[in-house]
């Protein structure tokens, strides 16, 4: 393994680690709901079953092991969209600063607007959900704390690195 998937694996790990917490103070301190990755493990096991688009998601029967599914997914995806970044930028761990995390939690916004939402039944950028601007706004914000914990995540490995 090279130094930099191995930064990659930590600071994603890390980064999708904060995030999760930052999402609990949230829910705690403002009432903002936690994300709930029961729906992103049961679109996975339905890709695995060849099903890629849902009238909607939430009318699919669960899988057993959605839940399961959903983390590892999204801890997955916090590694590849790190990796990404580091690939672009492979020294930003040497001196991390927030504006290419921040930047990286806002690009990753395309993929639950673009793929996701519209392939569990919510429509492009959730255009079919009752509140469109109501779930555009919190994915916003947790694409943005997603950006600010790789700055944080960053922060924390180069000082055990270094």
């Amino acid at each position: 393994m090279t130094s930099q998937l191995l930064s990659a694996v930590g600071i994603g790990l890390l980064a999708t680690l904060f995030l999760d917490l930052l999402n609990m103070g949230y829910s705690r301190i403002i009432g903002l709901p936690a994300p709930d990755y029961r729906t992103v493990g049961r679109w996975c096991a339905g890709l695995l079953r060849g099903q890629i688009r849902h009238r909607t998601i939430l009318t699919t029967p669960p899988h057993p092991a959605e839940h399961v599914i959903g983390l590892l997914v999204h801890y997955a995806t916090g590694v590849i969209f790190v990796a990404a970044m580091l690939s672009i930028l492979p020294r930003w761990t040497e001196a991390p600063t927030p504006g290419p995390a921040l930047l990286t939690g806002l690009i990753t916004l395309a993929f639950p607007f673009l793929v996701m939402q519209p392939a569990m039944g919510f429509g492009v950028a959730a255009s079919r959900t009752p509140a469109p601007w109501k779930a555009r706004t919190r994915s916003l914000i947790n694409h943005l704390t997603f950006g600010l914990s790789i700055y944080l995540a960053g922060l924390a490995m180069s000082r055990i690195a270094g």
